[in-house]
């Protein structure tokens, strides 16, 4: 294959001037990809409008204990997947997150099909937190294949703008999860009141999935050189190595061993537990709320756009920041959307009660702020730290301990929430200062590869 030049220059300030083919081409590669992951999200939090749609047969005990198991089991996946992806490619691993979460969700819609319509004698907490589980499994593959793909692709002056699209891609994903799930269950709901197909909430979004899964086949390729173009120096910590072949076990060492990547990710453990902790239990506090003030509806039908707005603004704005106010650094803008959550978290406690307008945009502020975070951190930094040849482990050891604070927030939530309301916002402002305390600590950080030349 005759390779077409894909990089022309620098410019002054170091960014790369990419060739209008290479710019298309690169669309090409992480539009499906994206969107692939986008829709993985629909197929991993529809599990939160099921709760709401199945009442009594799933309390928030119940729910907690699912959630919280398929969020541990993606927790410490990584440790599996991270380096397996930085083995074989993120094609490879985009292609195993889409195929085997399809085939749980057709799992679980047909093991609530059988427990609704013909009376299965089946414990569900039990049999959803096996199936959750290994769904959870295949999803934490789309994180590190989205990463690790755009490692390749981008140059490190060029990410913060892909952390902004990173932010939007994850807001697309909670929009289809949450609003396109609610409104299957409302179809199902008025095609039969008397017995609704909920099982539907789980087999859509697998049917979906299956479509990117073909798709991607033909379209993403893992680096430049794979749809004929050149391979070019990213700039990042494994910049000028391309020569250099790593061991496994030499990938995991360099991850684990980067002070930077450390810190980054026990600050994407807090940014777990406050994001879980805002975007699945606002809904389910909505829910419960709308027998004393019919204004929660609002929240409660359109909390997935709200989610879609929020993350979009928040992605695109943390990625204007890093890359125009603090020359491609990113743990600054971390630092000023925490303190941003910090307020918002206080403002909950004053309008936890009969305040639907209040507490929607605290919860929304917070959510922009997160979004904005875990897209700058997860999607950015991590291509930044780990470089393009250890990719998948960085974001497979961060996203790994975002998951671990899901777990933590769900299993911790599930009973504060059943014994008292208040403790809610409470219980995230400790994680919260955590994570300002740990973004002074890198604020300097910046990656060091080998020069371009």
């Amino acid at each position: 294959m005759n390779q077409k030049q894909s990089l022309i220059s620098f410019s002054e300030n170091g960014k790369p001037i990419h060739s209008s083919a290479y710019r298309f081409r690169r669309i090409l590669n992480w539009l499906p990809l994206g969107l692939t992951y986008a829709f993985l999200y629909m197929a991993r939090y529809n599990l939160t409008v099921s709760k709401n749609a199945l009442g009594n047969l799933m309390t928030k005990e119940d729910f907690g204990i699912i959630f919280a198991a398929g969020t541990i089991t993606y927790a410490f996946s990584f440790l599996i997947n991270g380096p397996l992806t930085d083995k074989f490619g993120g094609k490879t691993s985009i292609l195993a997150s889409a195929g085997g979460s399809s085939i749980m969700n057709i799992l679980m819609g047909l093991f609530l099909y059988g427990i609704l319509t013909l009376n299965w004698n089946i414990n569900l907490t039990v049999i959803f937190s096996l199936l959750y589980s290994v769904n959870m499994y295949f999803q934490s593959f789309g994180a590190v294949a989205i990463v690790k793909v755009n490692s390749a692709w981008f140059h490190v002056k060029e990410r913060g703008i892909f952390g902004g699209i990173f932010g939007i891609l994850i807001s697309l994903g909670l929009y289809f999860a949450f609003d396109w799930s609610q409104f299957v269950v409302n179809t199902t709901i008025k095609l039969n009141p008397e017995q609704p197909s909920f099982w539907l909430v789980f087999w859509v979004p697998a049917l979906i999935l299956i479509f990117w899964f073909l798709l991607d086949i033909f379209l993403i390729r893992d680096n430049p050189s794979q749809a004929g173009f050149q391979n070019f120096n990213t700039g990042d910590a494994t910049s000028g190595e391309d020569d250099v072949k790593y061991r496994l076990f030499e990938v995991i060492k360099k991850i684990f061993t980067n002070k930077i990547i450390i810190i980054v990710g026990l600050i994407e453990f807090c940014t777990g537990v406050i994001r879980n902790g805002v975007m699945h239990w606002f809904p389910i506090y909505a829910k419960e709320q709308l027998e004393f003030n019919s204004g929660w509806n609002f929240w409660l039908n359109n909390w997935g756009l709200i989610l879609m707005i929020a993350g979009a603004s928040g992605g695109m704005l943390a990625g204007w920041m890093s890359d125009k106010l603090f020359g491609s650094r990113r743990a600054p803008v971390a630092g000023i959307l925490y303190s941003t959550i910090l307020i918002a978290t206080i403002g909950m406690s004053f309008t936890l009660y009969n305040n639907p307008i209040g507490l929607g945009i605290f919860v929304s502020i917070i959510s922009i702020a997160v979004i904005g975070t875990h897209g700058m951190l997860s999607g950015t930094a991590t291509m930044d730290f780990g470089g393009k040849k250890a990719a998948g482990t960085a974001v497979g050891l961060i996203d790994g301990l975002v998951y671990l604070g899901t777990g933590v927030q769900s299993l911790s939530l599930g009973f504060i929430t059943t014994y008292n309301w208040k403790f809610w916002p409470i219980f995230l402002i400790p994680f919260i200062l955590m994570g300002i305390f740990l973004t002074i600590k890198i604020w300097h950080a910046f990656p060091k590869g080998k020069p371009s030349h």
